[in-house]
């Protein structure tokens, strides 16, 4: 989540690259416009020009490839991968302790605790990397362009990959009997539990989890996330303010989830596709039930977000983004094999 004037996920895309382009248009010196009458224009190959600046970016350029081969990527994508790591650890820990305690309510206890973790996460994360953590967060801040979607990618792989040593972790510190009664805190939609007549799979129907983690996704972007995407409000609500809005949508998010469908062996949105899969990679067996479930579904919920940004009006939504705009990839992809 890169923001304006800020830290890595809430910066523009040119302080994101370490330059700042300056577009200076046509009527900044005497004599462009002659000059560019009389020369011959350039072919524009794959390139896409901005409207609103005349600036022409290389199909490569909107993707950001060339951060691919970037340190300052690499080492910010270590800052997820050990947040990631961290956050699992402490979210699933989380999930089996309040559930094992004797409260009357421990979904609601469990929400509010997750909550302030993920926001002392983020907090402790956004200097090193903005504080992404989740596929979701990396992945919609590509479609409306305040990463590349390199950049996304690297964050991604890293989120998996310290989601999966963070489940290895917790697996690690508790009895196989806690791992196999509460599915190692990961992401279930179903569980099998023994019955008179032998095992029986209790759970959610597999189309209510799936809009369910839809809705939820979508909801967790359009009411918190997208603050964090637009440097005016990040700016005027602090860092602290946004994050811990991101932190009690999700807690609230979680505890609706969880209460709404009353079903046995369904966990609730789970939000986060990394978490999910490190559970799942650890634990194995009934935790790939549905598992496409927590992946196609905040993929559809981030498209949504990102063609609402498109339809508010921009002086609402200002993410600073048209280089790296999935719109804009797709009319330079266009373009590129229109050409080829």
């Amino acid at each position: 989540m890169k923001l304006a004037q800020l830290k890595p996920s809430f910066q523009t895309m040119a302080s994101n690259e370490g330059h700042v382009h300056l577009d200076l248009g046509d009527n900044q010196y005497p004599g462009n416009k002659a000059q560019q009458t009389s020369s011959t224009p350039k072919p524009l190959n794959n390139s896409k020009v901005d409207r609103q600046n005349q600036t022409i970016y290389t199909l490569g350029e909107r993707v950001g490839w060339q951060e691919l081969f970037s340190w300052d990527v690499w080492r910010a994508s270590m800052g997820e991968f050990l947040g990631s790591a961290v956050l699992v650890f402490m979210v699933d820990t989380i999930v089996i302790s309040t559930y094992e305690s004797n409260i009357k309510m421990p979904n609601l206890i469990m929400s509010i605790f997750i909550g302030i973790s993920v926001t002392i996460v983020l907090l402790a994360l956004f200097p090193i990397s903005g504080g992404h953590l989740n596929p979701v967060i990396s992945f919609s801040a590509a479609l409306v362009g305040v990463i590349s979607l390199s950049r996304a990618i690297v964050y991604i792989l890293a989120q998996c990959a310290g989601s999966s040593l963070g489940a290895l972790a917790l697996k690690a510190v508790v009895s196989k009997t806690i791992a196999d009664t509460f599915s190692l805190g990961g992401c279930t939609i179903t569980v099998i539990v023994p019955g008179p007549q032998g095992p029986v799979k209790i759970g959610l129907e597999t189309a209510q989890a799936f809009w369910l983690e839809t809705l939820c996704t979508f909801s967790l972007l359009l009411s918190a996330v997208w603050i964090a995407f637009n440097p005016r409000l990040m700016k005027s609500l602090g860092l602290i303010v946004v994050f811990s809005i991101i932190g009690v949508v999700l807690g609230l998010l979680i505890f609706v989830s969880t209460t709404v469908t009353t079903q046995r062996g369904y966990a609730g949105a789970g939000m986060n596709p990394a978490r999910c899969f490190g559970a799942a990679i650890v634990r194995g067996g009934h935790l790939w039930d549905g598992h496409w479930i927590f992946w196609v579904g905040p993929t559809i919920a981030c498209f949504g977000f990102y063609f609402y940004t498109k339809i508010i009006p921009d002086e609402d939504f200002q993410a600073q983004g048209e280089k790296h705009d999935f719109l804009g990839i797709i009319r330079a992809l266009i373009g590129f094999y229109g050409r080829h």
